[in-house]
């Protein structure tokens, strides 16, 4: 069924693609969205329950997401800090009750005092600058650190002439095995959380036999804590759109999609520009450069829904189908976009490539350890005195990066949430046992991820953020597979009432629970949940251990 629904969808290619037309109907007229959703249907040939179904998937376009005017971020970085109430109070003066709502994780990690109004995104230095901002829009300052251990950064420099940034496509369109070798001696890993050879991905693409390919790019990893992404996107655009056109040049596809997740509105405008900009120095289009190389972008906005992050997920997405996760195999570079070989990856691999290409494999390699190869983005959260986005070498002392780099916590921190919501929660006696790589944190049984450092402070109660993560878990699943969709709310409920009408949980059960998710879960979604309330129990029982109890034998 989900083969034949696909082919309805490519009918129409990307210009009006399904998904772009469910959100603008649903945008445009709430209050005849049925009717114009039963219309597009008809139009698209695909059945009605399908497209109703794809539209009331995503938050922004719920009905109860309407009447909001302005929303509070309820990230995990956010939640530790405990700002956020405080806002929602202040917000009350100028806002019903109903008039507020909750997103999750809009990128401002680094004040952990963030909304969004009137499609833009805020941080705020106190509340104090908050009638300011609503009135006339104007991002106020807020404290926001760069720095790197390198003395040539991979993706923090400057870029001002982008005929000679972009040049280096001419120079290889005639050496693309030159290119590849490059890529595959530089060791590049995905930057998305599973680390895999991202030269992998192009000698698959690039040999297989079709009628067309496609470039993907992840934009839509909305993990709480890492704004990485977004900063790329609205600092660095040309270095991910750069990387996405070389890739395409290499494994022979014409057409780069970057999904940007809707949280990010700044981000879809930044990138929205740059295209702009490569279209009227002629870098892009056809025959780009005088060579017989043709490629053009196209750039899609979500709509809510972090599931989107994962991408089989994503891929559906753009197709305008529900966004469930697909099994596999096949993988993306085998059957990707329309069915067809994809190139998908991330926004911070891609943005390595041009640095590649320029240094050689060599060097960039040679900025990391043997195995995780060059530089990593590492976002810091609030709680630091210079929180902000740090580039560091792969192989770094996690503790280097953040009491020195970092410049420590602005107050007593018992732990750090590494790697998203479905990251590990590294204990902070563990810190000096970790480098800032993927074996090492494998080996201590934590993850890296989109390295993005949320800092738990000691007064915030453990119980509270395991019960966080079984809600997010919970309202995120895509609801494909019973493990995610019912294990989240099982785990939901179960910590709600030992937190509020204290019946102990059974710790068998419990671990039978989490056993059933890492296992039986098709993403990891549900799959990575178990990880972070694992180390929580390991190294919290003390504080966790009036929540649970052992089942009497």
């Amino acid at each position: 069924m989900s083969k034949n629904l696909r082919g309805l969808s490519e009918r129409k290619g990307l210009k009006t693609n399904l998904f772009g037309e469910v959100v603008r109907v649903s945008l445009s007229a709430p209050d005849k969205r049925d009717i114009l959703l039963k219309e597009l249907a008809d139009e698209f040939l695909i059945g009605k329950s399908s497209v109703l179904g794809t539209s009331s998937f995503y938050d922004f376009l719920k009905s109860e997401h309407a009447g909001k005017k302005v929303f509070i971020c309820d990230g995990t970085a956010c939640l530790t800090s405990g700002k956020q109430e405080k806002l929602r109070e202040a917000l009350l003066g100028s806002f019903r009750e109903d008039e507020i709502g909750t997103v999750t994780c809009l990128g401002h990690c680094h004040t952990n005092h963030a909304f969004m109004f009137n499609h833009a995104t805020y941080s705020l230095d106190d509340l104090k600058s908050l009638d300011k901002i609503l009135q006339s829009g104007i991002q106020t300052k807020s404290g926001f650190y760069t720095g790197t251990n390198t003395d040539r950064p991979a993706l923090l420099g400057e870029i001002h002439d982008l005929s000679e940034y972009y040049g280096i496509i001419r120079e290889y369109a005639g050496n693309i095995s030159g290119a590849l070798r490059e890529i595959e001696l530089s060791g590049l890993r995905g930057r998305g959380g599973a680390g895999f050879p991202f030269h992998v991905k192009l000698k698959t693409v690039g040999n297989a036999v079709s009628d067309r390919k496609y470039v993907v790019c992840n934009a839509d990893e909305g993990d709480p804590g890492a704004f990485s992404d977004k900063w790329l996107l609205e600092k660095r655009p040309h270095s991910v759109l750069f990387g996405m056109m070389m890739t395409g040049l290499i494994t022979g596809a014409d057409t780069g999609v970057i999904y940007i997740r809707g949280e990010y509105p700044e981000s879809v405008s930044a990138v929205k520009v740059a295209i702009e900009q490569l279209e009227k120095e002629k870098l892009t289009g056809r025959n780009i450069s005088g060579k017989d190389f043709n490629f053009t972008f196209h750039v899609v906005e979500g709509a809510g829904a972090y599931i989107c992050g994962e991408e089989t997920s994503l891929l559906n997405s753009l197709e305008g189908l529900r966004p469930e996760v697909r099994t596999r195999p096949p993988f993306p570079a085998q059957y990707g976009l329309f069915g067809k070989p994809t190139v998908l990856s991330n926004v911070e691999t891609f943005a390595n490539i041009r640095y590649i290409l320029r240094e050689g494999g060599a060097v960039y390699s040679a900025l990391g350890t043997e195995k995780s190869a060059g530089t990593k983005l590492v976002s810091l959260d609030g709680a630091f005195l210079k929180p902000g986005l740090y580039e560091v070498r792969m192989g770094t002392p996690l503790r280097v990066v953040l009491n020195e780099m970092g410049g420590g916590t602005k107050y007593p921190v018992k732990a750090f949430q590494i790697g998203g919501p479905l990251g590990g929660i590294v204990p902070a006696a563990r810190v000096n046992d970790l480098s800032l790589d993927f074996e090492s944190f494998n080996k201590e049984g934590f993850l890296l991820g989109h390295a993005g450092v949320v800092s738990i402070p000691v007064d915030f109660p453990m119980i509270k953020l395991l019960l966080h993560l079984f809600e997010f878990t919970s309202r995120e699943s895509c609801g494909k597979c019973f493990p995610c969709r019912i294990g989240s709310d099982r785990g939901t409920d179960l910590l709600n009432r030992s937190i509020y009408q204290g019946e102990r949980i059974d710790k068998e059960l419990f671990s039978d629970l989490l056993e059933t998710m890492q296992l039986g879960s098709l993403c990891a979604l549900g799959g990575g949940l178990p990880l972070p309330v694992k180390n929580a129990l390991q190294y919290f029982n003390s504080e966790l251990e009036e929540y649970f109890t052992l089942k009497k034998q």
